[in-house]
């Protein structure tokens, strides 16, 4: 083992605090303590020094395996990216009755499209151009990329990545150890690009249970030189994980397939010691990156343990966040919450209308999400919630349309409007999810189709909000966007309550059974 040594590259992305790559790194050490490593992360490099920083890495280090974290592919989402906004972009060009507005739409989709295929080119040269600088030193060099972005888009990567390169979809943990040990890696979550290909079903495959300690932030102080970089601004949020897998099967979300749907908790002391450490650097501001921070309500114990063991630690100046369901929220876990400094949380309920929820598999209950979030309240939560929010998924109508509203503007009455912050999502359809197969079997999409593919004919689907909503609702954003910007998500809401009105809030909270074998069927 003493001759390995491993390079983590981080692709260029958003300025996100690499967790998943720390995580990796850190595990391999556990393993095997006399391995070398660096972490190497494009994100704190100005885009014009990328290759010459990179190359300059591996000519001081000469890794003998390269590890690619690749987090970011598809664009669609209402938030600025990528030289443009590209759901504005879209919705202009589609949508616009203005050939102005059209045209402005159709400029500004070019520059986003162009700047999304651009960094495509990019990262595979990347990829390749530090191959073949690393096999100046040790010609027998291995190159594995992974990340979010690869572990839905394997299947249409292997014509962007070099011969040779071990693309690993999901968790990365045991293929590491394989190649470590120089044993078969058939039966990973991987395929070598030229040599095999993808079993079917990869990306469904579950992952190998593994228990997760505390991180060895000295450790990785030492092999990551830029890690300071993320503790600079006070108020960025530093990623830690305190679970994996997600139990819920929602129509058009991934995490389920790509995580496992079995939940692994990582233990309360591991947790809070890795906060300890960073906490003794500085931080004051943590992210709980899991799916969901209370996936199901037989997680609530564990919830509760983690959070009395941080009051326990004395972080009494710290403030978190995460992805919640609020479905399984307790009185208890509502106070621990605020005494434990949570100052933001998002609540993904998609939509207002408890017919729709049903009908996309969500497996909440809206009544109950408004129990909870008065108990939040009542605790002292007085923060802000991120609600969000996708318009037109599946069955929407004029009804439920109203019911989101008036549902919303419960939300608004519990926790006051301007802590409420509706975000408003158009699905980008994924691989491998349930909207993706019902999708194919209504014909919307063609079997073969490229989920990468940004050309309008295939966007326009990608991008879902079909008819016979899908013009009424590109009227209502582009009216919003118009508006005010900034605040989207209020205006969208605001637009819709003008022209359709709201619903009572029972409507919106029962759900009579209807006929639902279109998804079922799937």
């Amino acid at each position: 083992m003493p001759q390995e040594r491993i390079l983590y590259v981080r692709l260029p992305c958003n300025p996100i605090f690499p967790v998943g790559v720390v995580y990796l790194a850190d595990h391999i050490h556990k393993q095997f303590p006399t391995v070398e490593q660096r972490i190497f992360d494009l994100g704190t490099v100005p885009p014009l020094d990328y290759t010459e920083a990179l190359e300059t890495c591996i000519d001081q280090f000469r890794p003998t395996l390269t590890v690619f974290s690749w987090r970011d592919i598809q664009i669609y989402a209402p938030v600025g990216g990528r030289g443009g906004n590209p759901l504005q972009n879209a919705f202009q060009f589609f949508y616009g009755r203005n050939p102005l507005v059209r045209l402005q739409g159709a400029l500004g989709g070019l520059k986003v499209t162009t700047a999304y295929y651009r960094e495509l080119w990019r990262n595979g040269s990347l990829i390749e151009r530090s191959l073949r600088r690393a096999r100046r030193y040790n010609p027998q060099v291995r190159a594995v990329v992974g990340g979010g972005a690869v572990s839905v888009f394997y299947e249409q990567l292997a014509d962007k990545l070099p011969q040779g390169t071990i693309v690993s979809v999901g968790e990365g943990e045991t293929l590491l150890e394989k190649l470590l040990r120089g044993q078969d890696i058939t039966t990973e979550r991987c395929y070598v690009v030229g040599e095999t290909t993808p079993r079917d079903r990869l990306i469904h495959e579950w992952p190998t249970p593994l228990e997760k300690s505390a991180c060895n932030y000295p450790y990785i102080e030492q092999i990551w030189p830029e890690f300071s970089y993320y503790f600079q601004a006070q108020d960025f949020y530093i990623g830690v994980q305190t679970k994996r897998g997600c139990p819920h099967n929602c129509c058009y979300c991934v995490y389920t397939v790509v995580e496992g749907k079995q939940v692994r908790i990582n233990p309360a002391d591991e947790v809070v010691a890795e906060m300890q450490q960073l906490y003794d650097r500085g931080v004051r501001n943590f992210w709980f990156t899991d799916a969901q921070f209370i996936p199901a309500r037989r997680f609530i114990p564990d919830a509760i343990e983690l959070l009395q063991k941080i009051v326990a630690s004395g972080l009494k100046d710290i403030h978190w966040a995460a992805y919640i369901r609020a479905d399984n929220l307790t009185p208890e876990l509502c106070r621990l919450m605020v005494q434990t400094g949570m100052n933001y949380f998002e609540i993904g309920i998609t939509s207002g209308s408890q017919e729709l929820v049903r009908k996309m598999r969500m497996g909440y209950n809206l009544r109950v999400v408004l129990e909870n979030c008065r108990d939040l309240k009542a605790a002292g939560f007085d923060a802000v919630v991120s609600v969000n929010y996708s318009f037109n998924v599946i069955d929407e109508t004029v009804d439920t349309i109203r019911q989101t509203i008036a549902y919303h503007r419960e939300l608004e009455s519990i926790f006051g409007v301007d802590k409420v912050e509706p975000a408003i999502f158009f699905i980008g359809l994924q691989p491998h999810t349930h909207l993706e197969e019902y999708a194919l079997e209504k014909a919307i999409l063609k079997p073969g189709y490229n989920p990468m593919s940004m050309m309008p004919w295939t966007a326009r689907k990608l991008l879902w909000n079909p008819e016979p909503l899908g013009s009424f609702f590109g009227e209502v954003c582009l009216e919003a966007w118009q508006r005010n910007g900034n605040d989207f998500g209020r205006e969208v809401m605001a637009i819709l309550e003008q022209r359709l009105g709201r619903a009572p809030l029972e409507e919106a909270l029962s759900a009579p059974m209807k006929d639902q074998r279109q998804l079922a069927q799937v």
